[in-house]
């Protein structure tokens, strides 16, 4: 009797993780680059912090919008169709930003990025479960967050000297060529499941036979909430990802000016070690929760840590900077916990619903900054002082007291809906 072939693990396997990894990372590096060209996007477009919070959030208006689609795209098209075109899309949203003069058409530009790199995170998760086994989902979510991080720190001091080279439109556009390097990437190397190539699957029998048809997949969505910890998780993630998104992807920054009077660049330095300390985290959580068989404390503990350091960061006077950046760090470290969402999510639906629960988790996410962004550059406006500098509009620290109270408060709420959950213990709960 012949063995049967068992899984393994490739070279393969690891190039088109990698391949999805690098669309990943560029999407990070999208979403938080305007922090480091604040006064130039100011001045050029002519716009003060409620227009530019606009400006930025529109890719998080987007990429929220897509990702029902995009859970959608990736079980009927396939992950490989969806990175190819999510790849080539991205390119085209961002040589428009970067070459337009006008507001509007820079408003488009993002909301292109958004919408085509909303497909990033799902492809990511969607490849892992064919082309690897399901006891690594944790620690290669993990990993995966760690990579996009590393386009989020490379989108603080490298891009901030790389602007005061080239210009920032130079750099915009530098990017849009780099899209196009993955695109082509993805079409020669990667494939949706190792079975194309010969090799043995490790997805579930039913991500392979499930009905495909657009009306069943949409009715996931609806499926998906009828689970308890569905709701919870959703909503607490925006608690953790949207405070350290809005302040490291756009006001740390001018915060770090008005608080310390550092230059763009120390600012820009502190923020990097923010997502340098997010980035370590991440996987770091997901294979601790993998080791310990639980989900919930590491999950839970993060949540809490990362509320109590944003309100001490935020509120507590006369922080000398060495101390205001170790508690910084210390907060994006618990910050990585937000990355058990997608396991403890998917652990709590059917096994059909993997790209439905991911999607759907990922919408908690990006609400955060979506709606902190904006929100938080309204409340800048209303507390102005009237002081400019270079043609940009400058807030004081009482302002940015108002205006971050919105971070604290949605972090607190998250610890709370955590709270709420029920463990999977690391299997799947619902059948």
């Amino acid at each position: 009797m012949i063995a049967q072939k068992q899984p393994a693990i490739t070279w393969r396997s690891w190039l088109v993780w990698g391949i999805a990894a690098l669309f990943y990372l560029t999407g990070f590096y999208q979403r938080v680059s305007p922090a480091v060209m604040t006064t130039e996007l100011m001045r050029d477009f002519g716009l003060g912090a409620k227009s530019l919070g606009s400006l930025s959030a529109f890719y998080f208006y987007f990429y929220v919008a897509m990702q029902v689609p995009a859970g959608v795209l990736i079980d009927s098209w396939g992950a490989r169709k969806l990175l190819f075109w999510g790849s080539l899309s991205a390119a085209a949203g961002t040589f428009l930003f970067g070459a337009t003069s006008n507001f509007a058409l820079a408003c488009v530009g993002r909301a292109v990025v958004g919408g085509a790199t909303a497909a990033g995170w799902l492809v990511l998760l969607k490849l892992a479960t064919h082309w690897f086994p399901a006891r690594r989902f944790a620690t290669l979510s993990g990993l995966g967050l760690f990579f996009g991080n590393l386009g989020a720190v490379f989108a603080q001091v490298p891009l901030r000297l790389l602007i005061e080279a080239f210009g920032w439109r130079n750099v915009v556009l530098g990017s849009a060529a780099i899209l196009l390097v993955v695109c082509a990437a993805v079409w020669v190397a990667v494939r949706n499941d190792p079975s194309e190539v010969g090799g043995e699957s490790f997805a579930p029998a039913v991500l392979r036979v499930a009905d495909r048809s657009i009306g069943a997949l949409l009715g996931g969505f609806r499926s998906v909430f009828a689970y308890r910890n569905t709701w919870l998780i959703f909503f607490a993630q925006g608690g953790i990802v949207g405070p350290i998104l809005a302040f490291t992807g756009l006001w740390g920054t001018p915060f770090l000016q008005a608080r310390y009077g550092l230059a763009t660049r120390q600012a820009a330095a502190v923020c990097s070690v923010m997502i340098v300390c997010w980035a370590i985290a991440s996987p770091i959580a997901g294979a601790r929760s993998d080791r310990i068989g639980r989900r919930k404390p590491i999950y839970l503990g993060g949540a809490i840590g990362s509320a109590a350091g944003w309100a001490t960061l935020f509120y507590a006077d006369g922080l000398p900077l060495a101390v205001w950046v170790a508690i910084a760090a210390m907060t994006s470290l618990a910050s990585g916990a937000v990355v058990l969402g997608f396991a403890y999510g998917k652990e709590s639906v059917p096994v059909q619903f993997l790209g439905t629960i991911s999607g759907t988790i990922n919408i908690g996410n990006m609400i955060g900054p979506m709606l902190l962004q904006p929100a938080v550059g309204g409340v800048l406006e209303r507390n102005w002082a009237g002081q400019t500098a270079n043609g940009a509009r400058i807030y004081d620290v009482p302002a940015y007291h108002a205006a971050f109270l919105l971070i604290v408060v949605w972090g607190a709420l998250g610890c709370a809906l955590i709270s709420a959950t029920r463990e999977t213990f690391c299997k799947p709960q619902a059948q």
